[in-house]
């Protein structure tokens, strides 16, 4: 394969990627032992947005920050989207949270109490009321919802209770806005949990018409699990709105992108390619969900999102026709070995070109190490509370 002849090919596509970052990435984050704080740590939600903005600098592939409400709260949305104008980037996602609530001990949306229900949903209608103000057109909506115990509570019931919630939330849309419903098999509920998997999504947004989508989270799942199949099935299905990429090694553990298994990353992003997630008119949004807990934070959502890209770059290399050819004559290790070609093909060197082609660095991880940028703001950063899970 002579790469810089077919990278040249694949330029016009690199080039309409864009990541969405996630303001909680930049605040401090650990585990159940021990959240552990950084110097420079921003200690509001226009710091978070600064910081992102630093990343969209510096690799010109994070235009929009996603929003989690109440851990963004602020006075004025209006004045925050101009303050994150003001810095080259947008509000993108806002992101529900009724996972840190007393009365949401045992479910929000799913609970048996029509008061909480009704709280629960009179908070996702705020986040609408703040996606009009910041412009954002998704509403993202994770449950912790679920129980620990068998006879805890009817299956049945919570999944009515869901189905309802989900309706009237829905029906507060725009016409130019999606709810995103994410899933998540286990945790914080260890017997069940109210949406478990895509096939729960899936059901739960279909019932709700074209403009509610199912958001796929790369950590989400048993190990073992071909994402890429299910990327794969909600896209046929036309029902994949968006990704929360991440990396896991054994539960949800928030890393950074492709760092357990970049051939996994490879795997998932060709057949959003092959799929038409890179598509002008593509549904599919690429965000991140990542926790920094011993890594500076800046510097962790650089490399994510450049793995992000040099993984496309690399799917985008897969000659197609070859393996169309291979697939048709079923053999098996030549199809194999087109695909092992592109994700063993070297994109960075050229990747560093197109990047300073476009007047970007072309190795932001060196030259934000090289800035003096992470000093800076460790100094700058002095006093008030730092932010961290709200």
């Amino acid at each position: 394969m002579t790469v810089p002849h077919r990278f040249d090919e694949i330029t016009e596509t690199l080039a309409r990627q864009s990541i969405e970052l996630p303001s909680w990435a930049f605040g401090n984050s650990g585990t159940r032992f021990k959240v552990f704080g950084t110097p420079g740590t921003p200690r509001d939600t226009h710091e978070k947005i600064a910081d992102a903005a630093k990343v969209h600098e510096m690799t010109g592939l994070a235009p929009t920050v996603a929003l989690h409400i109440p851990w963004d709260d602020v006075e004025d949305f209006t004045e925050l989207k101009a303050h994150a104008e003001n810095l080259g980037v947008e509000l993108g996602t806002i992101n529900a949270n009724t996972f840190q609530d007393e009365d949401y001990k045992f479910g929000s949306l799913t609970h048996s109490d029509p008061a909480i229900r009704r709280k629960a949903i009179d908070h996702h209608f705020r986040c609408i009321d703040i996606m009009h103000a910041t412009g954002s057109t998704d509403l993202k909506i994770w449950l912790a919802d679920g129980t620990n115990y068998p006879g805890q509570d009817s299956l049945r019931a919570r999944q009515d209770r869901l189905a309802a919630s989900l309706a009237e939330i829905y029906e507060r849309l725009d016409a130019h806005q999606r709810l995103v419903l994410e899933y998540k098999f286990f945790e914080p509920a260890f017997y069940h949990t109210d949406v478990p998997d895509w096939g729960t999504s899936y059901a739960q947004v279909s019932a709700l018409g074209d403009r509610a989508l199912t958001c796929l989270d790369t950590g989400h799942h048993a190990p073992g699990t071909n994402i890429e199949f299910i990327v794969m099935q909600l896209m046929r299905l036309g029902k994949l709105g968006s990704f929360d990429f991440n990396s896991r090694f054994y539960a949800d553990d928030d890393l950074i992108v492709g760092a357990a298994d970049p051939f996994q990353l490879f795997r998932i992003l060709y057949e959003v390619i092959a799929n038409g997630g890179l598509g002008e008119d593509s549904p599919v949004r690429f965000m991140l969900d990542q926790c920094h807990n011993i890594e500076e934070k800046i510097p962790g959502q650089i490399r994510s999102v450049l793995n992000v890209q040099e993984m496309t770059a690399r799917a985008l290399l897969v000659d197609r026709a070859a393996l169309d050819r291979a697939q048709a004559e079923h053999d098996v290790l030549g199809a194999n070995e087109v695909l092992m070609d592109a994700f063993q093909t070297d994109v960075r060197p050229a990747l560093a070109r197109w990047r300073a082609s476009r007047g970007l660095p072309e190795e932001p991880m060196r030259a934000y190490a090289e800035s003096g940028h992470q000093r800076y703001l460790a100094e700058q950063r002095v006093g008030g509370a730092q932010a961290g899970w709200g």
